[in-house]
């Protein structure tokens, strides 16, 4: 089986767990606290498998880390006002 026979196999399996989890809700109710976690469980499941389908689809296309942009205007010298310089304390105390 390939990789993509694999995530549909887990993904029908997760819809009859759905399935059957509301099958389950119905006669049970929605309002105890275990009948929540196991939907939560569910609803983790189906997004993790979303994330892996997504990493799978284009495998040959390298994934890099995202890049944040970070300007080359200074910094507004009033966000230092009252910070402590590392090691030494704040600027208008000596240091130990």
């Amino acid at each position: 089986m390939s990789v993509h026979d694999d995530i549909t196999s887990v993904q029908r399996s997760i819809d009859d767990l759905y399935r059957s989890l509301g099958r389950l809700e119905h006669q049970l109710g929605r309002g105890g606290l275990e009948m929540r976690r196991v939907r939560l469980d569910a609803d983790h499941l189906r997004e993790s498998l979303a994330l892996l389908r997504e990493a799978t689809a284009a495998p040959d296309a390298p994934r890099g880390p995202d890049l944040v942009t970070i300007s080359d205007t200074p910094y507004d010298i009033s966000l230092w006002t009252d910070s402590d310089d590392e090691g030494l304390g704040a600027r208008d105390r000596r240091a130990p």
